[in-house]
């Protein structure tokens, strides 16, 4: 027992002929390979994750511009505020309601009826 576990440490399976050393050296560099690529494929994850969070945060703040920007647009469009722009400017509101004007439709007539007009 005492000998195999120095064996370990000292690394002698790799440089022993009889003890395949070529597919032991093959399997570390093989196990190697798998953890640079899971290395690498967790740090694209993370990218991704620090870009969705940051995009996140863009999309709350663009919202709320736009709920900012159309409270604006509903206040200036209020009756009150445009009387009272326009008061600057010396134009007043009128003190007669407007009035509707309908206009009734002809009826239409036939075609010998237009002809004989």
């Amino acid at each position: 027992m005492k000998t195999g576990v120095y064996s370990i440490l000292k690394a002698r399976f790799l440089i022993n002929e009889e003890a395949n050393a070529a597919k032991n050296w093959r399997f570390i560099v093989f196990l190697i390979i798998l953890a640079i690529l899971m290395i690498a494929n967790t740090q694209s994850y993370e990218q991704k994750v620090f870009k969705i969070v940051a995009l996140t945060g863009e999309v709350k703040e663009l919202r709320s511009e736009f709920v900012d920007r159309r409270s604006e647009l509903m206040q200036l469009k209020m009756e009150s505020t445009v009387a009272s722009e326009m008061e600057a400017r010396k134009i007043y509101p009128a003190s007669v309601p407007p009035v509707k004007i309908k206009v009734k439709k002809e009826q239409e007539k036939s075609f010998f009826q237009r002809l004989w007009q």
